[in-house]
């Protein structure tokens, strides 16, 4: 294949483009389905993390982030009376407004029982609230308003000391906090209040008929968290989803342009020697090989380049602004090898037609 070779290095410059363009659109492709994992993950952070594998929510509630639920007093004491019940996680939460230096800045609040695990699920420094005026702040949103730990932060009229700082519980939409429930419940105004029981449940109790129990309750839903954390994927991110899915595939497009557009010229450009090749008794097959060997080739080293783009560029995201994060997985490698593939293929399309319709004594006339 040194003529393929040969016929991408005559114009270097023009490669170095080539191999560029496919490399921004795979570096493109690769970070926006990273960005859109990434919001994925940090919207089902306190589901995926929080102990339990049912939630009881008020009736006809099904998401955690996207709806206020507020259960019974008696509901807790309900809920562990039912047959298969381990563990139950009382929990108030609720979306505020806090003011941070003069910027408003939504937050979810989760007031959570002392000694239980549904509150933050790791700490960057500091400690646990010990007492009904400490809370846990996220570690990126405090970073973003320069507030340390020991410094105080108004919710709702009160003021609360931070005396921790958490990891993994911030995102591009809001960031937890975490206070103790009673606290939370004075806050709010509703004592003995709650919005979401976790549940843990034995390891004999069939999964369904368990689900079963919890619904004949009245004035609940109980879910599974799977099924919640869909749930709040199906509100959220299909707002953010087609948008991003959209600029990928013309991100796709666009790569295929350019690669294509380069190996045509390169074969607009060299018909007197495809020409000679079909006069002295080159199939089109050849002749395809050489195209099709052009593309491939500049496809292959925008992808390979595109694929340290965005390891490098998501990392630098990531440090600018923290509250985004960008997930890749070795999946997301094979996706942009196939991408680079379907470019090539794409874009070895129409230079393959010109070559096919490639007359020899046309060629010499011209």
């Amino acid at each position: 294949m040194s003529l393929a070779r040969r016929n991408l290095l005559k114009d270097k410059t023009r490669m170095a483009l080539c191999v560029g363009g496919v490399a921004l659109a795979v570096m493109l492709i690769l970070v926006l389905n990273g960005f859109l994992a990434g919001m994925y993950s940090q919207i089902t952070s306190y589901l995926d993390n929080s102990p339990g594998s049912v939630v009881v929510a008020q009736e006809d509630v099904v998401n955690l982030l996207g709806a206020t639920s507020l259960l019974p007093v008696e509901m807790i004491q309900q809920v562990e009376d039912v047959e298969g019940v381990k563990e139950a996680y009382p929990i108030l939460s609720q979306f505020v407004i806090l003011d941070l230096h003069g910027k408003k800045q939504p937050a979810y609040m989760v007031g959570y029982v002392p000694g239980q695990t549904s509150g933050p699920w790791e700490l960057f420094a500091g400690r646990l609230p010990e007492t009904e005026q400490e809370m846990v702040f996220d570690r990126v949103l405090a970073s973003r308003h320069g507030l340390e730990i020991g410094d105080a932060v108004e919710v709702l009229g009160k003021d609360f000391t931070i005396v921790g700082l958490s990891n993994d519980t911030t995102s591009w939409m809001t960031s937890f906090f975490f206070v103790r429930k009673s606290a939370a419940e004075n806050l709010l105004l509703t004592p003995g209040a709650t919005s979401f029981i976790l549940l843990t449940k034995t390891d004999d109790k069939n999964p369904d008929d368990f689900l079963r129990q919890l619904n004949y309750l009245d004035g609940i839903n109980a879910l599974t968290k799977k099924e919640m954390a869909a749930n709040d994927l199906k509100l959220f991110a299909k707002v953010f989803s087609a948008p991003l899915k959209l600029m990928v595939g013309i991100a796709f497009l666009v790569g295929t342009m350019i690669v294509g557009l380069v190996i045509y010229t390169i074969t607009v450009e060299r018909q007197r020697e495809y020409g000679v090749l079909k006069a002295i008794g080159a199939s089109n097959r050849v002749l395809y090989r050489v195209v099709l060997t052009q593309a491939l080739a500049a496809a292959s080293l925008g992808t390979i380049t595109g694929v340290l783009m965005a390891y490098g560029v998501s990392q630098w995201i990531m440090g600018v602004r923290p509250q985004f994060l960008i997930v890749f997985d070795p999946s997301d490698v094979g996706l942009a090898l196939l991408a680079g593939l379907g470019m090539a293929l794409a874009a070895a399309f129409f230079p393959a037609r010109v070559v096919a319709r490639l007359a020899p004594a046309e060629v010499f006339r011209k």
